[in-house]
């Protein structure tokens, strides 16, 4: 029998625990106002300057890859507040740094939340979640980090702009916002973490991780929130419970089972995939890309901006149709797209032309991957893995993710200058074909199905 729920409530806490997703973006994104400004305070090498954008990734690989270990002992509640700390101490620290390498140190503390925010954050919601309305809520992690780029583009924007017709009296803000204005630009983020951290200390620990800890009293309170009946709560209890009543006690050992190792390398296999079709490349290099395409620096600046655009646009979009439509149906859709549009970029590199026809397959490009594979990764990811071992084994695909994250962004522009633009985005088009013969062939549906009955399905393979 399907029980009601306590909408509004949950979408409260997903909204709560989705800002975490407008720091990852905006984290991410902020840091590309700031380049040339500290590449010339600071007077930095080329490879300094690699290192000073991508030192960041550093600390959310690791920070990916103890997220599950950490929600898994304290919690997620808990998981997310150390996330939030380590946020505001990175902006808080940028914006007041001395050097390049209390510069760089900050970054990476920032980097480790991103790692923590990007596991814990789509698990929490998910397991706050109804099944009718689980895509919807984990999406909107999604759509935060689509927002989250667009808002940091905006304020790099604004603050760039007001730099020289506002003029402040105070010597603090005439340092961060007048004379030296990256500080500003990365400090600026604060605003968001210390709001992200304060409304984190009003939500409840995820039910279900209080009752693989025992804590089952304590669980039923917050399904009894959760839930508009105390019947549905009861039976919610119940359904936990009886998933993990005869699961092993050392997560360690479950991760052993047939099963559960097939669903983790699924999980990481279309984690890491998803990075090389392109996605990332374009998000990190399409200045560089459209310039390559013969575009001024003026219009390649705007075709970037259109881009984020689209991203979040179409984001929205897959928030209110994940649910209806349902995972599987919006990869093959988008996929099927993504290598179309990849083959035609690839043709139009090679057979020299550009302009607005090259734009034109760059927006259905990211079109075609938001309304899929964004949209889908973390909806899926957060979704498949039991109870018991889901901190750890979304955060073995989380860290796969980023480590394939890193790969792309140090080896695109190896691949632009060596195989050529078209050679490039011809092999985004050809690693689209096992990511949908995996999606096909190996991953469940998971659209309208509680979590308890997705790991029935694991433990049966």
């Amino acid at each position: 029998m399907e029980y009601k729920s306590n909408i509004s409530y949950v979408i409260f806490l997903s909204v709560v625990a989705a800002l975490g997703g407008i720091l990852f973006g905006y984290d991410t994104a902020v840091i590309s106002g700031t380049t040339a400004d500290v590449t010339t305070q600071f007077g930095l090498s080329e490879m300094a300057k690699g290192w000073y954008v991508g030192c960041a990734l550093v600390g959310t690989i690791f920070g990916a890859a103890v997220a599950g270990l950490l929600s898994d002992f304290i919690g997620r509640k808990k998981s997310m507040i150390i996330a939030a700390v380590l946020f505001s101490v990175s902006a808080i620290g940028c914006c007041l740094c001395i050097g390049m390498n209390d510069l760089v140190a900050y970054r990476i503390i920032g980097g480790v939340g991103i790692g923590i925010v990007s596991i814990v954050s789509p698990i929490y919601i998910s397991e706050i979640s109804p099944a009718k309305i689980r895509g919807t809520m984990v999406a909107l992690y999604q759509l935060a980090i689509t927002l989250g780029i667009v808002l940091a583009y905006l304020i790099n924007f604004l603050i760039l702009k007001n730099a020289d017709t506002i003029h402040f009296e105070s010597d603090f803000f005439k340092w961060v916002l007048n004379d030296e204005l990256w500080r500003g630009m990365l400090g600026s983020e604060s605003i968001i973490t210390l709001l992200f951290l304060f409304i984190l200390f009003f939500i409840p620990e995820s039910p279900k991780w209080l009752i693989v800890k025992g804590h089952n009293d304590k669980a039923l309170g917050i399904f009894r929130r959760l839930k508009a009946t105390d019947e549905g709560a009861a039976e919610e209890l119940r359904l936990t419970m009886a998933s993990i009543a005869g699961e092993v006690k050392s997560e360690w050992s479950a991760l052993r089972e047939k099963g559960i190792v097939k669903a983790i390398l699924i999980g990481s296999a279309i984690a890491i995939l998803g990075q090389f079709m392109g996605v990332n490349a374009v998000l990190y290099y399409g200045p560089d890309i459209f310039a390559d395409a013969g575009l001024a620096a003026k219009d390649s600046s705007f075709a970037t901006v259109l881009v984020g655009l689209v991203n979040m646009l179409t984001t929205i979009l897959a928030v209110f149709i994940i649910d209806r439509v349902g995972r599987k149906r919006l990869i093959y859709f988008g996929v099927s797209g993504m290598i179309i549009c990849l083959v035609a970029i690839g043709c139009i590199f090679a057979c020299g032309a550009g302009g607005v026809l090259l734009l034109t397959f760059f927006l259905l490009y990211i079109f075609c991957q938001a309304i899929s594979i964004s949209a889908v990764v973390f909806v899926l990811l957060s979704e498949m893995y039991p109870n018991r071992v889901r901190g750890i084994a979304m955060s073995i695909a989380g860290l796969v993710l980023w480590v394939g994250t890193y790969l792309i962004g140090q080896f695109t522009p190896w691949c632009m200058s060596t195989i050529t633009p078209a050679g490039t985005f011809f092999l985004f088009a050809f690693m689209c074909l096992p990511y949908m013969y995996i999606m096909w062939k190996k991953v469940p549906e998971t659209t309208g199905k509680t979590l308890e009955e997705i790991e029935e399905y694991w433990k049966k393979q």
